[in-house]
């Protein structure tokens, strides 16, 4: 089975690039950019990965990345993504980054943005991976610093698959974010938000309402509220759920107390992904063989579970049949 879960055609959409950075690849970009890491070496660094929450685990992954300062730093990071990804059998991507997090390094807004849309291209020649950037505003900044972001983004809009909302969730709510959702709005760039991760199921509904989100990131907590469970159900809003980054988080203690079967008898539009992989226990097979050990589903379930992520991908007509067909054909 799990070989068979390895090979299952995949779609990848609540990705973030930066924590795809293994305790490996840090330590030598480090070297390579004259940086010193607070540790003796890859293994130590990689037993520090026990988060008491979202706001532990926060502080190393932006201590992570401050080794990302060239181009060729962030194409590095992504090839190295995308060949694991193809190992899993991912066929696409959508590819979360924090811009914020490196303009606030000096790092310019050319430079991550010109280092992955060469890597996705690359990797789409090389492997046949697809893949559609999405550009995520840190909700534990100010929203007026976002709006800064979105405007400076301009000469990207056509590489722009959408903006999302992640970082720190409790205390941010999604309505602190309205100006800049609607002014993407206005500039026809579709939106999605992290919410329902740590913070309520109320910044869910707030996700919906007052960004007009297309899909919901995370969105375990909807499970607390009996009637957003029935909007999700009826609006089959896509919720992209990250199980291993929920148990590595303590968002549960074990995957076995997951929230996901009742989503999954609810009829909600769940889909699998890996979040943060180098920190949260490996990429999507890991995480689709972990469920099997967790809830024992079968076969029908994953290739639902595979096939709603295809489904939601920001993908074409096109590109989104030719996944399903060979999802069907598996």
């Amino acid at each position: 089975m799990q070989d068979w879960l390895k090979g299952l055609p995949k779609a990848e959409l609540h990705l973030h690039i930066e924590g795809t950075l293994e305790p490996e690849q840090q330590f030598e970009l480090a070297r390579r950019n004259g940086i010193t890491l607070p540790y003796e070496s890859a293994a130590a660094l990689r037993t520090a990965y026990d988060f008491a929450d979202l706001a532990s685990f926060l502080a190393l992954y932006y201590q992570g990345m401050n080794v990302l300062q060239q181009e060729r730093d962030f194409y590095e990071l992504a090839m190295a993504y995308f060949e694991r990804a193809v190992a899993d059998n991912v066929l696409h991507a959508d590819i979360s980054f924090d811009p914020q997090a490196h303009l606030v390094r000096g790092i310019d807004l050319a430079v991550p943005f010109e280092a992955l849309g060469q890597a996705m291209a690359d990797a789409e020649s090389q492997w046949g991976i697809s893949s559609a950037l999405i550009m995520s505003f840190m909700r534990d900044r100010e929203a007026e610093e976002a709006m800064d972001v979105l405007r400076r983004a301009e000469p990207w809009y056509d590489r722009i698959a959408a903006v999302g909302l992640d970082s720190a969730e409790v205390g941010n709510p999604p309505e602190k974010f309205a100006a800049v959702f609607d002014a993407a709005k206005e500039r026809r760039i579709p939106r999605v938000a992290h919410a329902g991760e740590e913070g309520p199921a109320s910044y869910i509904r707030g996700a919906l309402d007052t960004l007009d989100v297309c899909r919901i990131d995370h969105g375990v907590r909807c499970i607390d509220d009996a009637e957003l469970v029935e909007r999700l159900r009826r609006e089959q809003i896509p919720l992209t759920v990250c199980p291993l980054s929920n148990v590595y988080l303590k968002g549960v203690a074990r995957l076995e107390d997951h929230s996901l079967p009742a989503m999954l008898e609810a009829g909600l539009n769940v889909n699998l992904n890996s979040d943060d992989p180098a920190y949260f226990g490996g990429g999507m097979a890991n995480n689709f063989i972990a469920c099997h050990a967790a809830f024992d589903w079968d076969t029908t379930i994953f290739k639902q579970l595979a096939g709603n992520g295809i489904n939601a991908a920001f993908a074409s007509d096109n590109r989104r049949a030719q996944m399903h067909a060979e999802l069907e054909a598996y």
